[in-house]
């Protein structure tokens, strides 16, 4: 006899193994197949909308730890507010535009191609990369609109995205001038304030002597008869600057000092610094020395010195004045700071303010990074290679005070990962404090309004995004590359003006962009929209932002504030989205730029929360990095362990700071995996023979104990209900493998 047979054991289907690497491409396959989003969708149709909108990753390179952070966070956010009883649709974007396509297709096929072969190139090249992104995203079990993303380099969006620049034109923000922006020699174009990051760099500093002129005027401003010799010093990290100085700044409440100095320097005994720095200084260049007179910097403003390369070249043989500048500080240095205007926002600012033309500013350096051959002494040698000739020019004229070795903190660009300055070109810039012709509040205060408004989490993020608007510099739109959605100008030859029907024109360019791609403009006769004009005008060449591209897309997706405009998804979306989700680095970014476009556009920002997950470090907490080889792909996870321990590990995680991975803490989310499975399994097969229509037992006449649990289990449904609810889904996790380890497993 099989006693087995006599024995009511548990029974299920369920496997004990998840066998998760080999199973869930098949269930992949069979949501596409029974398209699974679109029954989401149709099943939903008709509740509240819940809009999360998705900040595009960029269409090169597979995607990594970070992506799959981002996308999973997401997908379980939709899906619980599917599950909650709201219509939430996800749509998938992409960031197709800018310098690293383009890079990419110079490696590839080499530079100096025609612009539309770039540009064909470029958008091949693009939709070869988000394919590959698209097949692992959907990988990692994220549901969404795939055969219907949104991309930047849509013909539908490339047109709104010129419409959404018109609007802003027409309403005032956007003018061209000549401003320091960030510049990188390799881009050969300026760079958006996200795309500097900042890393050490070890440059020369000096001290550097500028020898007085106006002597008389000096011993007036410190009250004295008359003045010897001497020279006022400043202190620089960028000795490639002193060529291009025009002007020196002082502080109009600091005290400043004359010292006589000994040993007698070269340029007399005389020394002018700031007062709080003379025992700093004079130690630091191994002099002695005494205060004869001190005065206020507010006495020393319009005064003059020498340039202190005059008597190394009769190219410098100039005068720096002075101008005052509450920006000056005595936390090193001398407390007086040289001005190059055109490699610096403050001194351009300043200089600016005390009538300098932009005619009349020293730009010796070019777009690759070296100066023009014209220079006195460094023509033609690029910046970095002249600093230590800078350094041996200034000593051997007598106006080096002190050089040493200094690691700093230095602004590089997020590409190349090399130096980048601020050099003064002509861009077009969207005005920060420019007040609209409507008379709206001007961008930086709308903005600075507008982060009042939404929810965010964490907390700490409205803080920060209010520091970056309160103190960035006006937003240089233009770029000067091929692949990218084009400023459709018509600027006049001689006076540079933009043509008077230049918001119309743009309309008239974006339709032929709506049906024929960017490429529409390059292949555009200006005739066909100008005349007989058109001889007097010639075509922009620059290229948009791309942070404008995606900071727009609240727009040209959404389709805008009462929709205004349709938007190649906007009949699925809706404006402004519920939740924006992305990595703390888009404070800066995406985040930023949608802020401003909304406000701009609308007058408000285009979100209601914004959501920000840290990054991806190792066990140890260190980045993850190829060279220290602690990269871990979601690819190899997927494959291995499957995509749903990735999840899982995700969800496990308190995001809002540094997420920690590794081996050994991806084998304790499958641990927690394995007890969640043995607890589902378990139960399944206890009521593998129940019925609950002829069998349920009234809840009155349960044992106590079954009472008990089913009130366990509604509290905790309850609490993790809650969790979602504020998107905190570690605590959800923790709680759920406690139900399962000890309010199950251990007691009931």
């Amino acid at each position: 006899m099989d006693y087995k047979k006599t024995l009511n054991l548990p029974d299920t289907s369920f496997p004990m193994r998840g066998d998760l690497a080999k199973r869930e491409p098949g269930w992949v396959q069979q949501w596409e197949e029974n398209r699974v989003y679109q029954a989401i969708r149709a099943a939903s149709k008709g509740r509240p909308r819940f809009i999360l909108h998705d900040g595009p990753p960029y269409a090169n390179g597979d995607i990594h730890i970070g992506h799959a952070v981002n996308k999973i966070l997401k997908d379980i956010i939709v899906k619980s507010r599917n599950m909650a009883g709201f219509d939430a649709p996800y749509v998938p974007g992409w960031d197709c535009h800018g310098m690293p396509i383009e890079i990419q297709i110079e490696k590839k096929y080499g530079k100096n191609l025609p612009v539309t072969e770039v540009q064909s190139k470029a958008r091949a090249y693009a939709l070869e990369q988000l394919d590959r992104q698209r097949k692992d995203f959907k990988r990692l079990g994220v549901l969404g609109d795939w055969d219907n993303p949104y991309l930047t380099m849509n013909f539908s969006n490339e047109a709104d995205e010129i419409r959404v620049l018109a609007r802003i034109l027409e309403k005032g923000y956007v003018f061209r001038g000549l401003k320091p922006v960030n510049w990188c020699f390799d881009c050969g174009s300026a760079l958006a304030e996200a795309e500097v990051e900042y890393a050490d760099r070890v440059d020369p500093a000096v001290d550097v002597a500028f020898p007085f002129i106006d002597k008389p005027g000096l011993a007036r401003a410190f009250g004295l008869d008359s003045v010897e010799d001497g020279a006022i010093v400043i202190w620089t990290t960028t000795p490639w600057t002193i060529p291009s100085n025009q002007a020196l700044n002082v502080h109009p409440e600091i005290e400043y000092a004359l010292v006589r100095v000994s040993p007698t320097p070269v340029h007399g005994p005389l020394i002018l610094i700031a007062k709080e720095r003379v025992e700093a200084c004079l130690q630091s260049w191994g002099l002695e020395g005494e205060i004869i007179a001190t005065t206020q910097g507010e006495a020393l403003s319009g005064l003059r010195f020498a340039h202190p390369l005059a008597k190394a070249a009769e190219g410098y043989d100039r005068s720096s004045p002075i101008y005052l500048g509450d920006y000056v500080t005595l936390d090193a240095g001398t407390g007086v700071v040289h001005s190059a205007p055109a490699y610096g926002i403050e001194d351009f600012v300043s200089c600016k303010a005390h009538g300098l033309a932009d005619a009349d500013i020293l730009s010796p350096v070019m777009g690759d990074g070296k100066y023009v051959s014209t220079l006195p002494l460094f023509g033609g040698l690029s910046i970095w290679d002249a600093n230590p000739k800078i350094v041996e020019a200034l000593k051997l004229a007598g106006s080096l005070m002190h050089v040493q070795k200094l690691s700093h903190s230095y602004m590089h660009c997020w590409r190349h990962k090399t130096p980048v300055i601020y050099r003064a070109t002509s861009q077009w810039f969207a005005g920060m404090d420019v007040t609209p012709v409507d008379s709206a509040p001007p961008l930086r205060e709308a903005a600075l309004a507008g982060i009042e408004a939404p929810a965010f989490s964490p907390a700490w993020g409205r803080a920060r995004l209010h520091a970056m608007i309160a103190n960035r510099p006006d937003w240089t739109l233009s770029r000067q590359r091929q692949w990218g959605v084009p400023m459709a100008f018509f600027v006049h030859k001689e006076t540079g003006e933009l043509h008077p029907r230049t918001v119309e024109l743009l309309e008239e360019v974006a339709k032929r962009v709506e049906k024929h791609g960017i490429e529409a403009w390059q292949a555009l006769d200006p005739r066909e929209l100008l005349g007989d004009e058109a001889d007097n005008y010639e075509k922009n060449r620059d290229t948009l932002d791309v942070w404008f591209d995606s900071g727009s897309t609240h727009a040209t997706v959404l389709g805008g504030k009462n929709h205004a405009l349709a938007g190649s998804h906007g009949e699925q979306l809706a404006w402004p989205a519920d939740l924006y989700l992305e990595g703390s680095d888009q404070h800066r970014g995406w985040f930023h730029s949608s802020l401003l476009t909304g406000c701009m556009l609308y007058g408000q920002p285009p979100y209601k929360g914004l959501l920000t997950h840290g990054f991806v470090v190792d066990g140890q907490g260190r980045k993850m990095s190829k060279s220290v080889g602690n990269v871990i792909a979601p690819q190899k996870v997927s494959d291995s362990l499957g995509a749903e321990i990735l999840r899982l590990w995700v969800a496990s995680t308190d995001y809002s700071g540094e997420l920690s991975i590794s081996d050994e803490i991806l084998k304790r989310v499958v641990e927690g995996y394995r007890r969640i499975r043995n607890t589902l399994r378990f139960l399944l097969a206890n009521v593998a023979d129940f019925d609950g229509v002829s069998q349920a037992v009234p809840f009155g006449d349960l044992l106590e104990i079954d009472r008990y649990a089913l009130v366990m289990t509604a509290q905790m449904q309850a609490e993790v209900l809650g969790n979602y609810e504020r998107y905190d889904f570690h605590p959800a996790v923790s709680r759920l493998q406690t139900f399962c380890s000890e309010d199950l497993g251990a007691f009931y």
